[in-house]
């Protein structure tokens, strides 16, 4: 028997149910699941959101994760894993639209919503009782059961006293799940847990404390707030009020992106200048694209480089005024390249991305400051006439499509920006 409210397998009894109000809602597998909806006759297929041999899994249907294919996994693992799966490229026009039908369903709830990413969000339904007439938990249910009836997916639902634990709560029981944990349980629920599932404790944290003996949350709780913070100061104090389940992070509502950026991952590795230079076209199209579509500027440029051994490599460079042509970024990014393709003639590189961040509102730029990786700033605003040609290839892309005009660089590339959503 189904719940009513929310359509879940599992009818949830708790006794704070009453009483929490802080969520996570976490979209079973986003990519695959709006992929599924629009074609049916996927539903009963492993489904894989990827690119290419190089690439990496974006994300895997339920059915496909069966065979052990996850995120991050690399695409050659996955194939191995699932050779029957179908594999999709990732349409994030298409997806990034899904996300604004949900994120408007969770706003018409309750202001305070952060979103973390496309496909989930922290809601504080804190004093909505008498606007729904119904409890957080109630609500939340609704919620669930509009976005599987009006936009096509499912979501999961984690209900607890913070941010720390309502993420844990709602990976309980994925898909479709609604997961609660109370304060009273919160310390012992986190005893089991892997260290690593505090926010904050990365790769680099996570290896230290390993090496002095904390690896899981009961290890943290054990050595008590003083050895803790005797070892990694106010680190040390934080880890342990987080190990005890205590997390005072405030749900913060529209949180401004930081930085735009697209990056691509080769068929093969690359060396030459002129090749790299190709690549990088259509990337600084499509954060251009992104930088108009949010009517932002970005003055300062960063490129990302890959090399064949995994090394990441990054450049930036700051304007002397902020940017949302794609030709600005372009030239700025691709002095960077060349620059770095001269140190090295005989380094291969696997993946180039390029970015944008100091974001503000085209006009509103600060004055000119100095760049950290020591290259020259780039003189001068942008150049009129780009922005007439830009804005001439946009107007005709978006009455004819994507295909209809492109610029001599990006011919013969298949690259092109994302479709307008």
């Amino acid at each position: 028997m189904r719940c009513a409210a929310c359509g879940s397998a599992r009818i949830v009894r708790h006794p704070e149910l009453d009483t929490l109000s802080l969520a996570h809602i976490d979209c079973d597998a986003f990519y695959a699941s709006v992929e599924k909806r629009d074609d049916p006759s996927l539903r009963d297929k492993a489904l894989i959101i990827g690119g290419g041999t190089r690439g990496v899994v974006s994300t895997a249907c339920y059915i496909a994760r069966k065979f052990g294919v996850r995120s991050a996994m690399p695409m050659f693992k996955a194939r191995e894993l699932c050779p029957h799966a179908v594999i999709l490229r990732p349409d994030m026009a298409k997806y990034a639209g899904v996300s604004r039908q949900v994120k408007a369903i969770f706003e018409e709830t309750t202001p305070l919503v952060e979103s973390l990413s496309l496909d989930e969000a922290f809601l504080d339904l804190s004093g909505t009782e008498k606007l729904h007439h119904a409890t957080p938990a109630a609500t939340l249910a609704r919620i669930a059961k509009r976005i599987e009836v009006e936009i096509g997916i499912t979501v999961s639902v984690g209900l607890a006293p913070n941010k720390l634990i309502a993420k844990l709560a709602s990976e309980l029981e994925k898909p479709r799940g609604f997961g609660v944990i109370g304060r009273a349980e919160a310390r012992a629920f986190l005893a089991t847990r892997s260290i690593r599932v505090l926010p904050g404790v990365g790769p680099k944290l996570g290896a230290r404390l390993a090496e002095d003996g904390f690896v899981s949350v009961a290890d943290l709780q054990r050595a008590g707030e003083r050895e803790l913070a005797a070892r990694y100061a106010d680190t040390g104090k934080w880890l342990f009020a987080m190990a005890e389940g205590r997390d005072s992070r405030a749900v913060e509502p529209e949180r401004e992106a930081k930085s735009i950026s697209a990056e691509t991952t080769f068929a093969r590795d690359l060396g030459d200048a002129e090749e790299l230079s190709g690549e990088l076209w259509p990337l600084a199209e499509e954060v251009a694209y992104r930088l108009k579509k949010h009517h932002l500027a970005g003055r300062t440029v960063q490129l990302k480089l890959k090399t064949s051994n995994f090394q990441i490599l990054t450049r930036r460079t700051t304007l002397a005024a902020g940017t949302q042509l794609a030709d600005t970024l372009f030239r700025a990014a691709d002095d960077m390249l060349r620059k770095e393709v001269a140190r090295d003639r005989r380094r291969r590189y696997r993946l180039i991305g390029v970015g944008a961040s100091e974001l503000a509102e085209p006009g509103s730029e600060p004055e000119p400051q100095s760049d950290l990786f020591g290259v020259e700033p780039a003189k001068g605003p942008d150049d009129p006439r780009s922005a007439k040609v830009e804005k001439a290839i946009d107007a005709v892309r978006d009455k004819f499509g994507l295909s209809a005009i492109r610029k001599g660089r990006g011919l013969g590339r298949g690259r092109l920006p994302p479709r307008r959503g």
